[in-house]
This record gives structure tokens, C-alpha cells and sequence, in this order.
């Protein structure tokens, strides 16, 4: 056990293994449990860089984490109280029966047990599902709408930047059922840390900077993703078309979303109300116009919400920092759920401005 005297309370020390830590998602992982006050660190994994100090490949980390990248190892993962997947798509399927059936815990911030439906799954990833029985055991891991499940969860299905930002931006709208469900728009721009942490030409300096374009128009598979979100939260199917662009910049998302209203409401009332007991939902004052340094670094997730020239379209805007609110941040907020901890425990973090 571990005092956290911030809170005058008495926390569990919570051992924890991390596999893939080597990418912009492990990095920040890193940077927020190294913060935490429960948090104990036990093993972080990379066959490439097995051996190598973690400090050494992320220097913000000297001082903090004295951990050293290692291989893979059963016995070493096993002892963890939680293991998180920090990994490509298609790596924690093959890895996660093995640990869950040994009693651990587990938080994929990758894709592989988000959507329900596998074999959609299967079209959208392009390859064979190793692991569908735990798809149905996953818990989707947006707090804001599936608490009360994630607190039991033993397999918690962390959710994509896009997806996160976008269903946080329509959940009022679609759960008070008062748009047109058919006709949602998704306008979403992004970082370019949201590739990850790879050589690829279109994140080359020369190739992002002083551009900014659509991509996955035809199809994009955050898309059944986030259906299967709003569907959940309507009750019925939705209609939804989500465009992502690449913006010029390293994190943060914006999301611009479109939707005819059906009835009357007080879209700012229903706004303030719905998120009114969410630590890291803020809803803006009317006519505000929220940006994505606002939220860079923080595990924020914030809001405004406009009724252009008094028509029937409402537009919400809504920005998240792609690494934090929409990968490794909500992932820690799911750990602390998940343990019973605070859900702010090391996650109080302020934007960083300029």
C-alpha cells in the first residue's frame, strides 16, 4: 500500500507491465504513470531495443523511469497487476488469452478488441482475427459512457483518438435523440504523431509541413468504430460520415461535426448537463471556440457547441490531444476505474501553453 497525502487516502500499489513501450503512445504512457501516485512500473517490453535503458531512448524520462526495455517474457507479465498493449494492430490478439487467463488485467490502446462485430473487424484490419473469444469479454473503454462496465472489466478495449473525440462530441445529441440520426457528419483533422512512431514519407517534415489534406475519404476504419459507438448510445443504427485530414502539426485533434436538429433544445443546457460530473469534459461557454493547444498534454476533452444563424444544423466543435485524452491518458483514466482509484489519479496534468 502507498500514501497519496495529496488526498489524504490510502492506495493499493498497482505493478504494471507495459508491451511495445517504444513508440509515441508507450512514451507517453510512460511520462503519465511515471506521475502516478499507485503506479509501479515492473516491466516494459521491446525486442528491438531489448537492453537498452528506457531513459536513454526518451531522456524526459531520466530521473524517473530506471527501467530497461526487455523481451517479451510470460513470467514477467504475469506478475503485473495490469498489462497494457501499447503495440501495432494485430499484436495484442496474440499475446492477451495467455494473461488474461493467468488472472492479469489488460488495457489494449491499439484496436484489436474494439469493434463487436469481427469479421468487420477483419475487413477494416485486413487480417484474421487470432483471438475472437475475447472480443465479446472486452469492454469498450470511453468512460463518459460505459463506467459502471469498465469498474468490473478484466479487458479493457481503449479507443481510438478519432473515435473518442467525435463520440464525446455527438453522445448529448444522439442519447437526448434530438437529430437526425441518419445524416451525422464527422469533419476530423489530426497530428502527425497520430501515425505513430514510424518512418513514412507522407509524415516527413518535407512532405506534412505547409500541407493539409483529406485521406481515407472512400473508407476509414475508425469509421465502424465510431457507428458502433453512437449506435450503442441511440439505440438504434446511425448515419454517420467521417472525414479525417492530416494538419501540420504534431498533436491534437479537431472535429467539426454536422447534424440536423428534429426538435427544439437547449443545446447548451443539454451540453452542460450531460457532462456536467466529467472530470475531463469541459464544455465551453456559448460561442466559444475551443483549440487544440488548449488541451495539449492534458487529458481534456473540450466542447463548444453553435447553432448557426438560429438553423435547424447544430455544429459541435471538439479537441482532444490525440496522445493523451485519445490513446494513453484515457487509457490511465480506464486503470483507475478499473482499480477503484480516483479517476484523476496522475492525470491532472495542466495544457501546455504556448
Amino acid at each position: 500500500m502507498s500514501l497519496d497525502s495529496s488526498r489524504g487516502m490510502t492506495q493499493r500499489t498497482i505493478k504494471i507491465g507495459i508491451v511495445g513501450g517504444t513508440g509515441y503512445t508507450g512514451v507517453e504512457l510512460l511520462r503519465l504513470l511515471a506521475q502516478h501516485p499507485a503506479a509501479e512500473l515492473k516491466v516494459i517490453t521491446s525486442r528491438k531495443e531489448a537492453g537498452m535503458p528506457v531513459a536513454e531512448m526518451f531522456p524526459n524520462l531520466r530521473g524517473k523511469v530506471g527501467l530497461r526495455f526487455t523481451e517479451p517474457s510470460a513470467s514477467a507479465l504475469t506478475a503485473c497487476d495490469v498489462v497494457f498493449f501499447a503495440t501495432p494492430n494485430g499484436v495484442a490478439m496474440g499475446e492477451a488469452r495467455a494473461l488474461y487467463d493467468a488472472g492479469v488485467r489488460l488495457i489494449d490502446i491499439a484496436a484489436d478488441f474494439r469493434i463487436k462485430d469481427v469479421r468487420l473487424w477483419e475487413k477494416w484490419y485486413g487480417m484474421k482475427h487470432a483471438c475472437p473469444g475475447l472480443v465479446a469479454e472486452a469492454v469498450y473503454g470511453l468512460p463518459e459512457a460505459n463506467r459502471e462496465k469498465i469498474k468490473d472489466a478484466r479487458l479493457v478495449a481503449n479507443p481510438g483518438c478519432y473515435p473518442t473525440v467525435v463520440q464525446l462530441g455527438f453522445l448529448p445529441l444522439v442519447e437526448a435523440g434530438s437529430v437526425d440520426l441518419d445524416h451525422l457528419i464527422a469533419d476530423a483533422k489530426s497530428g502527425v504523431s497520430g501515425a505513430g512512431r514510424k518512418a513514412e514519407v507522407h509524415t516527413l517534415l518535407a512532405e506534412a509541413s505547409d500541407n493539409f489534406k483529406a485521406y481515407g475519404v472512400p473508407g476509414h476504419r475508425h469509421h465502424p468504430e465510431i457507428a458502433q459507438g453512437l449506435t450503442q448510445a441511440a439505440g438504434k443504427p446511425v448515419g454517420v460520415v467521417f472525414v479525417p485530414h492530416l494538419t501540420p502539426m504534431i498533436r491534437g485533434i479537431h472535429a467539426t461535426l454536422y447534424a440536423r436538429l428534429t426538435k427544439t433544445v437547449d443545446l447548451q443546457a443539454l451540453y452542460q448537463k450531460r457532462y456536467a460530473n466529467e472530470a475531463f469534459v469541459d464544455v465551453m461557454p456559448a460561442g466559444s471556440h475551443p483549440d487544440t493547444r488548449s488541451v495539449r498534454g492534458a487529458n481534456t476533452c473540450r466542447i463548444a457547441v453553435h447553432q448557426p444563424q438560429g438553423g435547424d444544423i447544430v455544429v459541435v466543435l471538439s479537441v482532444i490531444d490525440n496522445l493523451v485524452k485519445g490513446a494513453a491518458g484515457q487509457a490511465v483514466q480506464n486503470m483507475n476505474i478499473m482499480f477503484g482509484l480516483p479517476e484523476a489519479s496522475g492525470l491532472e496534468q495542466i495544457a501546455l501553453l504556448p
